[in-house]
């Protein structure tokens, strides 16, 4: 059984005592699939690090978050520009709006996904967006761009029924992590209206692990818990659930 995490920050800081011991823990339960968004210019080397160290499971996407949008943002933009013109990447994210911290730079936040966006379609990749109370205002965008060369991944969706087909109405699959697995999570009680083809695993290591182990370090193994609570969302055999959606990432992302 073949897992994928579609979302994961592996070379984040909190890991930096057990980085190896981690990922290998997480192959050996057969999550042998990582995805590793970008942040910002700060976090490259460590990413590329992290691709010389695991070659065969980690494959990177490139992006400014919208969380790092700030007035030199301009000057952020061109290094994501410069490393696409470097080499080959798997998607262009983590990106899109996020207006929980910080309502002042929604303007900046725009210009910065609708950018991405673009530099997406030129490089005919998927984008893997961030939306965190904003969803009318990443759906404005979405609208402005949408077409046959936008497509991509809705991360760590939490929004309601109506807001899921809109987004897959846009090409988008739905990034289902920990919350999934949380009492008051929401999603899980309508989740089974959309077709499981929509549907891709993530953990978005650190950040947001499942119950058990709520309000801890998330990993990218974690992804097991996500993986079993749709198959009893779905009432289908966990084998099942990653199968699907383990194929609905390489169609998303190509690999």
């Amino acid at each position: 059984m073949i897992l994928t995490d579609t979302h994961t920050h592996l070379y984040s800081e909190k890991f930096d005592t057990d980085r190896e011991e981690v990922i290998n823990k997480a192959i050996a339960l057969g999550v042998t699939r990582f995805f590793i968004p970008a942040i910002d210019s700060t976090y490259t080397q460590a990413m590329y690090n992290l691709e010389k160290q695991f070659p065969e499971h980690v494959f990177l996407m490139m992006g400014l978050h919208p969380t790092s949008v700030d007035d030199n943002f301009e000057e952020e933009l061109k290094h994501v520009e410069e490393e696409f013109q470097k080499r080959k990447f798997y998607a262009v994210g983590e990106i899109g709006i996020d207006l929980y911290w910080d309502k002042t730079l929604l303007e900046q936040q725009q210009i910065a996904f609708k950018k991405q966006i673009q530099l997406a379609k030129k490089y005919k990749l998927p984008i893997v967006i961030h939306c965190r109370d904003a969803f009318n205002e990443v759906f404005e965008v979405l609208e402005t761009e949408k077409g046959e060369d936008l497509f991509g991944i809705f991360h760590c969706f939490t929004g309601s029924l109506e807001q899921a087909k809109k987004a897959i109405s846009y090409n988008m699959k739905l990034g289902i992590g920990g919350v999934v697995t949380f009492k008051n999570g929401g999603i899980d009680k309508f989740l089974n209206e959309i077709p499981l083809e929509y549907i891709v695993l993530e953990t978005d290591a650190p950040y947001l692990a499942p119950a058990p182990y709520r309000g801890k370090r998330n990993e990218s193994s974690y992804v097991e818990f996500v993986a079993k609570k749709l198959a009893e969302i779905y009432d289908v055999e966990m084998e099942e659930i990653a199968r699907v959606t383990t194929e609905n990432s390489k169609d998303i992302f190509g690999v």
